[in-house]
């Protein structure tokens, strides 16, 4: 219980900070777009590459990250389906869908398995999956929805993964790891410095943003928020438990560790990606903020329960 309450701890107070700096106006009327653009072109990428190139890419065969996969594909189709049926458009609906299954396992998921799991490298598989598979393909499909990925013959849009930042850090990361190389200290060292403002500059941009804004769970966006935060708070965890119980034949601390890391909200580089595309901000923000709010009572039960 400890580990949860520390993580989310960390989180509140930097979107704390990020919500006075906008109060007061000290970063400008373009202070959230610039760390924005901050995180999603420069700092991200380079996080992105230094996780994944020192990263063990054995756990791609794990039976965690099946149960990670699946689930995730499980409530973001749910939220798919719903969005089609509806109308919401490809954009938002992406970005609902990412809301759904896209669980914080970096800023939040590693405290957590560390106070919770007692291993920080139990969120390696989730890590992974989504930086390596979910952020490249949403991120293309964000892109060519908005207009802006590559126009012309077929070959040119399936480049589209290869003109975009995050995805480029990704890919290049895994290659590293997959070949490796050991890339010079000099090379290295300062890529991570600037990897290490990303998840600063992610939370204090989700402040900024917050500062002014409406309550959540209120106009257009309430129904998908709404449908978001259920099948990411609970929808998420509850089909990774009977995946890996019941499927999987997980127990213990195995089925512990598998449903724990579902359970954890949805990540705030959402809310990076919504404003960089300029589609589904208010959703990202509202489906965010909920869903942290709801995480911490039911990671608190997972934990005694499972535990």
């Amino acid at each position: 219980m400890q580990g949860v309450l520390t993580g989310f701890a960390v989180i509140a107070v930097v979107i704390g900070v990020g919500y006075v700096l906008g109060l007061r106006g000290h970063l400008g009327p373009q202070g959230r777009e610039v760390l924005t653009k901050l995180a999603f072109h420069v700092a991200s990428p380079a996080l992105l590459f230094t996780t994944l190139a020192t990263a063990d890419l054995s756990v791609v065969f794990s039976a965690r990250l099946l149960v990670t996969a699946l689930s995730t594909l499980a409530v973001a189709g749910a939220f798919v389906a719903v969005g089609v049926v509806r109308g919401w458009g490809v954009g938002r609906t992406t970005i609902g869908a990412l809301c759904s299954g896209y669980v914080n396992s970096g800023n939040l998921g590693i405290p957590i398995a560390v106070y919770v799991l007692g291993d920080a490298s139990l969120v390696a598989p989730v890590l992974l999956f989504q930086l390596v598979l979910v952020t490249p393909v949403a991120v293309t499909i964000l892109d060519l929805s908005s207009g802006g990925g590559a126009k012309g013959p077929l070959w040119r849009r399936l480049l589209t993964p290869l003109r975009n930042p995050i995805a480029l850090g990704s890919l290049a990361g895994v290659a590293v790891a997959a070949s490796g190389l050991e890339v010079p200290d000099a090379v290295m060292d300062p890529v991570t410095l600037i990897g290490n403002m990303s998840v600063p500059a992610v939370l204090l941009a989700f402040g900024i943003g917050l500062c002014g804004s409406t309550m959540p769970l209120r106009g257009v966006e309430r129904r998908p928020v709404l449908l978001a935060v259920a099948l990411k708070a609970v929808g998420q965890p509850a089909v990774a438990w009977a995946l890996a119980s019941g499927v999987f034949g997980l127990r213990g601390s195995q089925l512990l560790d598998v449903v724990v890391t579902s359970a954890l909200p949805a990540a705030q580089n959402l809310y990076t990606y919504a404003s960089t595309y300029g589609v589904g901000e208010r959703l990202a923000r509202d489906a965010i903020l909920v869903s942290t709010v709801v995480s911490v009572p039911v990671l608190v039960g997972v934990a005694t329960v499972l535990g």
